[in-house]
This record gives C-alpha cells, sequence and structure tokens, in this order.
C-alpha cells in the first residue's frame, strides 16, 4: 500500500531548526523524524512512498536518492520512495493534488512531523469498513502539557497536574484516502484540511478512528526534545522493531 507524506511545509514554529533544514529532516536520535515514520509504516508491510517536498527540498533529495533503501531502514523489503517537488507555497490539498497521477484507489496519507503508535492495519480494516467513508482521519487527545489552575479571585483552589477532564478529540493525521476524494477539491490552492475535509464531513464522508494511544506532534523545540528524550530513554513507544 501507498503512504504520501507531506514534507513541504516551512516549519516556522520550529524555526530554530528549519531554518536550515526542511521540518522533517529534523532529527530524534540520530535519524530524521521522516526516517521515524517511514520505518514504522514498513513495520505494517508498506513498501511504496511518496514524499510531497517544497520548503528546502534538495535537502531531502540529498538524503534519498541514489540511496540503498534497504540498508538506510535495516529492511529487507524492496522499498519505492518517490520525491516530488510539489512547490514552495503549496497548502496541503494542493501538494496532495499535484501526486494525484501517481496514486492508487486507496493509499494512506500522513504529516511528516508526528509519531504515534497507531495500529495501521486497524485503521484500514476500520477504513474499509465503512463503505462510506472516502477518508479517515486518526483522531487523538492531545497529551496535556501544563497543569489546569483554577482560580477564586486571586487565589488557586484546584490544581490538576496535566489532566483531561473532557475528550476533545483532534486531527492526528494518519489519514486513509479513497482516490474519489478529488472530487471535492475544488478551491485554488486548497488546505486539505479547511477547504476538503471540512466538506467530506457535511457530505458524511469523513470518518474518525479513535486512538487512545501514543501521539505526539513535533512543533516546537520543547517537542523535539521530548521526542529524543522518549528515544534515547527506550521509551519511543513508535519504536516497534
Amino acid at each position: 500500500m501507498q503512504l504520501v507524506i507531506l514534507a513541504g511545509g516551512l516549519g516556522t514554529r520550529i524555526s530554530e531548526e528549519s531554518g536550515y533544514i526542511p521540518k522533517p529532516m529534523i532529527k530524534i536520535g540520530k535519524k530524521p523524524i521522516i526516517w521515524h515514520i517511514i520505518k514504522y509504516y514498513t513495520e505494517f508491510g508498506f513498501n511504496d512512498f511518496i514524499i510531497c517536498g517544497g520548503y528546502k527540498h534538495a535537502i531531502l533529495q540529498k538524503y534519498f536518492i541514489k540511496k540503498d533503501f534497504k540498508k538506510l531502514f535495516n529492511t529487507k523489503k524492496n522499498l519505492n520512495i518517490k520525491l516530488v517537488f510539489t512547490g514552495k507555497t503549496a497548502n496541503t490539498g494542493e501538494r496532495i493534488k499535484r501526486v494525484k497521477k501517481y496514486l492508487n484507489y486507496e493509499f494512506c496519507l500522513t504529516y511528516g512531523d508526528g509519531l504515534s503508535d497507531v495500529n495501521l492495519k486497524s485503521l484500514i480494516s476500520f477504513h474499509r469498513d465503512n463503505k462510506k467513508s472516502l477518508v479517515t482521519v486518526t483522531s487523538v487527545l492531545p497529551q496535556p502539557r501544563y497543569g489546569i489552575l483554577k482560580f477564586k479571585g486571586k487565589k488557586i483552589f484546584n490544581f490538576d497536574e496535566k489532566k483531561i477532564k473532557n475528550e476533545k478529540w483532534i486531527n492526528g493525521g494518519f489519514f486513509v484516502c479513497n482516490k474519489k476524494m478529488f472530487y471535492f477539491f475544488n478551491n485554488k490552492n486548497p488546505v486539505f484540511e479547511k477547504d476538503v475535509l471540512t466538506k467530506l464531513a457535511k457530505k458524511n464522508f469523513l470518518f474518525g478512528y479513535k486512538h487512545k494511544g501514543f501521539w505526539y506532534c513535533m512543533d516546537t523545540l520543547r517537542d523535539k526534545k521530548h521526542l529524543n528524550y522518549l528515544w534515547d530513554e527506550n521509551k519511543a513507544p513508535w519504536k516497534i522493531w
């Protein structure tokens, strides 16, 4: 099965690193985060990858071009990794549209900055079981990062250290898509989330697979440090190899 990775954004919230390299090339341990993403998918049998590059695309090319993928990912599988330059200023939907000609009827899609221990086999089965679904999105509960304070005037009367009381599901990426979704790519330079997924939801073509396990997005330098801590301490939930 195919995986499309959105890897062309500017990564402005982690500019300390992305000023020099594209965000998916920021390292977790000794490997860029995009390596971890691809490695995770190979563990579920994926061998066909399309990387939608943009910002500092040449650095991605240098990492992947003319590499022995079996050696790079320590796998016995024959991997096909195709890099496509999808523009410096293209939005997420436009990047997907620009690789449409390479896509099978059914494919997976993810961002180049998120890691999870989502069961991809269960995710794909869920998508296929819901016959009306054109896109299935993995819905996650973001990990709270700060203690919650409750006040009475100037006094704190309650302190909840990093607890979630009301579940608020968000888009965690890790999509399964059908090519029919392109009927909803009507806007010029569309944003996948705002211009496409909202339309699919209104037509009841968008389904959510709830994942309560690990999910983490590397938005900031703090996030990078946390993911590196998990990796260095051998506590990385996505490391299943």
